[in-house]
């Protein structure tokens, strides 16, 4: 009978110690597990957060030639940020003794590898193109890239405006493949070359490891396309080989325009402003200045506040049944009756055609025509200068030739023709959001 007790006490024994010994196991593995856990924690909050894309991780890769450097330095000149911005102008061959010393406020030159080493130099539809596309390539084997997210190429006659750019770009993942830029205004230059690409003199942005897989590829695909003509589509069609298309931002603008722009960039998108080109085929962007001086003119706001730049705010003064519509660092208009901003987004149709007359359809945008309708035509008043404030930015537009034409009836004949300029306060704080009212004018 002892025995029997002592059988069965053991085996109770036996079953506790085995029991004890699992709970402990198994305790200690999830001990061990949060320990784990833990340590993995603490190596994610000590790896350093990744910055927010900033001017420095921009690699600009600019074209030209130096015929065309004396007239056109200037639009450069006046974006660039020695010492800031970085990148490089690619001539065709050494720029004259003009330029020599080069000037420090101009991007560093190079001079592009001569195309006539390669095999399929013969048959290159536009040699010039190919050596324009090559830059990238070249802009890649200089072994200046550390910590560039984004090449941003553009021609000698493209002005930028870098901050906007940086924000743009901010929005997307550089770690990932893109092709960001912008279609021409027109169609038809669209249905000749194609709407799926980036017209180049407006610039375009493309991804760090789009660019080393593009490098890569890049004189393999001017031989498959040599029969290409515009260096613009052949990127599109290089790109899409790799497996990636275009992305769309309007902030980017070719110009495919011609004559006096201003109505269109009277009411431009709440998109940023990223870009202009053609300079040489539209009127000076101000009344009264030439082509260069209005390049200053319109950077003097941009260097305040870039983010602000042609965005359209709207607001109606009742009392006299007027309508007030400020283009940023560009342009006001009054129209002596109230119209909406559905109205007023359309751009006043001020410019020509890129090709000659056409039947309509021709723009990839809708417009509004030049009127004398007294209730229709606006007064123009032209950005004039910014003052900084303590807590506000002041810009001032003034008017640079009378309207001419009688008052509107719906105003009660109030007559904006008294006005000499207009003044418009804005908060220092740079704008975020787009918006299309004016809190004070």
């Amino acid at each position: 009978m002892l025995c029997n007790y002592l059988v069965i006490l053991g085996v109770v024994a036996i079953f506790f110690i085995i029991a004890f010994f699992n709970q402990t196991y198994i305790n200690s593995q999830s001990f061990d597990g949060n320990i784990f856990t833990m340590k993995n924690d603490q190596e994610t909050l000590v790896q350093p957060k990744e910055t927010t894309t900033n001017l420095s991780h921009l690699m600009f890769v600019l074209v030209g030639s130096s015929r065309a450097w004396e007239r056109r330095s200037t639009y450069v000149e006046s974006w660039w940020r020695p010492n800031v911005t970085r990148g490089n102008i690619f001539l065709d061959v050494e720029p004259s003794k003009k330029f020599q010393p080069w000037s420090p406020t101009f991007p560093p030159f190079k001079v592009n590898e001569d195309l006539k080493k390669l095999a399929i130099y013969p048959k290159l539809k536009n040699p010039i193109h190919t050596r324009i596309y090559r830059s990238i390539l070249e802009t890649y084997r200089l072994m200046q890239d550390e910590g560039v997210r984004w090449y941003v190429t553009g021609d000698d006659d493209t002005l930028f405006f870098v901050d906007n750019m940086v924000d743009v770009l901010s929005k997307y993942d550089h770690k990932e493949k893109y092709y960001i830029g912008m279609f021409s205004e027109t169609i038809v230059s669209n249905y000749y070359l194609s709407f799926d690409m980036a017209f180049g003199g407006g610039g375009y942005a493309l991804s760090y490891p789009l660019v080393e897989a593009l490098v890569l590829k890049l004189d393999e695909c001017v031989e498959r396309y040599h029969y290409v003509w515009a260096v613009d589509q052949l990127q599109s069609f290089c790109l899409a080989d790799l497996g990636v298309d275009l992305t769309l931002e309007k902030g980017f603008h070719q110009m495919d325009l011609r004559g006096d722009i201003s109505g269109l960039l009277s009411s431009h998108p709440t998109d940023p402003l990223v870009s202009f080109h053609h300079f040489e085929t539209i009127e000076p962007l101000f009344p009264g200045m030439d082509r260069h001086g209005s390049v200053i003119q319109i950077m003097k706001a941009a260097n305040v506040d870039q983010s602000r730049m042609l965005q359209q705010s709207i607001c109606h003064i009742r009392d006299s049944m007027w309508t007030f519509s400020v283009s940023w660092g560009y342009a006001a208009h009054i129209y002596e009756k109230i119209f909406p901003r559905s109205h007023l987004k359309r751009p006043i149709q001020t410019f020509r055609h890129w090709i000659g007359a056409q039947r309509p359809p021709v723009l990839m945008f809708n417009t509004r025509p030049v009127s004398r309708d007294p209730c229709e035509a606006p007064h123009w008043f032209f950005f004039d200068s910014v003052e900084q404030e303590n807590e506000r930015v002041v810009t001032s537009y003034a008017r640079k030739f009378p309207r001419n034409i009688t008052s509107c009836s719906f105003s009660g004949n109030i007559s904006a023709d008294p006005l000499a300029s207009i003044r418009v306060f804005s908060p220092k704080t740079p704008k975020q959001v787009p918006s299309s009212y004016l809190l004070d004018i």
